[in-house]
């Protein structure tokens, strides 16, 4: 049996070779875990060469390759230092930067490094190797976690790109609106060819998301044609800016004619007719033959501009007041001379229409609708009327309207029918004549027109004569009725009286023809009778007169003709008791006779003598 000394060298030998595995272990194994790497540090060995950081070859210093998780051994603590790094975390919705700190040098005409295959700058061996090169990186990480090298790679994210001069939301997706394009300008590639504007399009870089395949097919920096279209993308900031504008919107009723200063070469497809402009097809350089349709378009403003053309009828205004399009804004009243040398000005409105075809022509000729309007309408139309106010006096321009317009209707149409444009109609407005000319007709017109006014009036007073007197009739209407069934109760009653009274007329007549033949009979009697008695007075008056007329003539042949008369007379005068003598006679006579008032005193005493006298008797 073994002693106890011995059991104590054994234990002693145990925990010796137990301690100095257990050193061996610890000096060399590493343990890594799942949200780590190994960042390996070389204490000694063949040194670095000039310029460079990471040692892909065995050199001392930091080396590329990194301790993935797990237990490593051996990795010798006197010989490597390895420091736990976390893995990097790009969030969802974000991207991620990388500056590499080591490799070749980025060549002159470029700003960013290019894009070598290190799966995701996981790899420095391959980034190294493969030629990747120092500084800010065209290549970025999306969202995910990696495994990345710090010593050979600083990753910038939203909490850290404040020290690189970037707002945090530009390492988010960027979000283009429906509403809205992005206009693109990148800060690295080929330059732009001399005489574009911006870069022309190019295919195979996804959008400007994969940087290194913009710049290989010959992406141009700067303004780009291509726009981005509604939806997330992934973009590198430091090789594209983005900027949001709203859709180009046609509104309805016009149409936009495009004039694009990028695009392929400029190719005339006009027509040997059109001689005043030129236009070329879609995606060309100019005025593209076909004009965008009302809508919303994902145009490029900084490299086209869109005219909008109104395909409804166009009205412009010379006059004071203005359409809500503006273009007539500098338009105002056209101020004419007649023939005989006044003065006066007139407002006109023209009504024009544009096709949805001819837009283009249009633009190709003029360039815009507001040049259509001040370079050839307004001198089309101002000179038309200057020249035919010449020609007529103003009372005749005043009174030949219609003709006025008829006659700019055709002349203006056949002028502007040259540009494509169709004239609808021309219209003249207020015209404002001299005003001493206008009170002379004035004065006149109100003169005529109190004339009318006398006329109407006189007119009306009759009528309302007329009227009253209908009135009255039909006030009188009961009356009317009245009497007219008055008058025929009356023609009744006569009619009963009269049928009354020829009864009692046939009774009259009768009484009467018998009282008539009574009468007639006893009347023929007594004339029988008169006449017997007026024949016997006749006779015995006859001879009485006989007897005086032989006493007369006795008397005469007797006494005398005059005697006899003055016999006669006395006797006559005597008969009828008639006094030749007065009661009382006044005689006055001689020089001492008294005066009138005595002589009627005379008369008066007289005639009371003479009344005493008679009744005394």
């Amino acid at each position: 049996m073994a002693s106890s000394t011995e059991y104590g060298v054994w234990f002693v030998v145990g925990f010796v070779m137990l301690a100095v595995a257990a050193f061996i272990v610890w000096l060399g194994a590493r343990i890594i875990k799942e949200d780590e790497s190994g960042l390996v540090i070389k204490r000694y060995g063949t040194p670095l060469l000039a310029g460079r950081i990471v040692a892909t070859l065995g050199e001392a210093g930091y080396q590329a390759a990194m301790l993935p998780p797990g237990f490593h051994f051996p990795i010798w603590r006197f010989r490597y230092k390895v420091e736990k790094v976390p893995v990097v975390v790009v969030p969802a919705g974000e991207i991620a930067l990388v500056v590499a700190a080591d490799g070749a040098t980025i060549p002159q005409e470029r700003v960013l490094a290019r894009a070598v295959p290190c799966s995701d700058f996981q790899d420095a061996h391959a980034f190294l190797l493969g030629g990747g090169e120092r500084g800010r990186q065209i290549a970025f990480l999306t969202a995910g976690t990696y495994r990345i090298n710090p010593a050979l790679f600083e990753v910038v994210t939203a909490r850290t790109a404040a020290r690189y001069g970037i707002h945090p939301s530009r390492l988010r997706i960027r979000q283009i609106p429906t509403e809205c394009v992005g206009i693109v300008t990148t800060l690295d590639g080929a330059s732009i060819p001399p005489g574009d504007l911006a870069g022309p399009p190019c295919e195979g870089h996804d959008s400007f998301q994969n940087g290194q395949a913009f710049v290989d097919v010959g992406g141009c920096r700067g303004l780009q044609e291509q726009v981005l279209l509604a939806g997330s993308w992934n973009l590198n900031p430091w090789l594209v800016f983005v900027e949001e504008v709203p859709l180009t919107e046609i509104p309805i009723g016009y149409v936009g004619v495009v004039v694009s200063y990028v695009g392929r070469d400029h190719i005339d497809v006009s027509g040997d007719t059109f001689t005043h402009g030129d236009l070329v097809d879609r995606g060309h350089k100019g005025v593209w033959v076909e004009a965008l349709l009302p809508g919303k378009h994902p145009l490029n403003p900084r490299v086209m501009k869109v005219e909008l053309v109104p395909t409804t009828n166009i009205v412009l205004n010379w006059a004071a007041r203005t359409e809500v399009h503006h273009y007539d804004e500098r338009l105002a009243p056209i101020h004419v001379r007649s023939r005989d040398g006044f003065s006066f000005s007139l407002e006109v409105s023209q009504i024009i229409h544009i096709g949805m075809k001819h837009a283009p022509r249009v633009i190709s000729r003029v360039g815009s609708m507001q040049n259509l309007v001040d370079h050839v309408l307004q001198p089309t139309v101002g000179n038309y009327f200057r020249n035919s106010a010449q020609k007529v006096t103003v009372l005749e321009f005043l009174s030949a309207r219609s003709d006025r317009q008829r006659e700019a209707f055709a002349h203006i149409g056949s002028a502007i029918a040259a540009y494509d444009v169709e004239c609808i109609d021309t219209l003249i407005g207020d015209i404002e004549p001299p005003a001493e000319l206008m009170k002379t007709q004035t004065d006149r017109k109100i003169a005529e027109e109190l004339q009318v006014t006398y006329d109407v009036q006189r007119q009306a007073q009759v009528q309302r004569q007329t009227l009253e007197r209908e009135t009255a009739i039909a006030g009188m209407q009961a009356e009317v009725v009245r009497s007219e069934q008055m008058v025929q109760i009356a023609e009744k009653n006569a009619l009963a009286q009269a049928e009354s009274a020829k009864g009692a007329a046939a009774a009259v007549r009768l009484g009467a023809e018998a009282q008539a033949i009574a009468t007639r009979a006893a009347a023929e009697a007594e004339a029988a009778a008169t006449r017997f008695r007026g024949e016997a007075e006749g006779d015995a008056t006859r001879a009485v007169g006989n007897a005086r007329a032989d006493a007369f003539k006795a008397g005469v042949a007797a006494l005398g003709a005059e005697a006899f008369a003055a016999m006669q007379l006395a006797s006559v005068l005597g008969e009828h008791q008639v006094k030749l003598v007065p009661d009382i006679a006044v005689t006055g006579g001689g020089s001492d006779a008294g005066t009138s008032s005595s002589r009627l005193a005379d008369v008066l005493v007289g005639k009371m003598l003479a009344a005493g006298l008679t009744r005394t008797s």
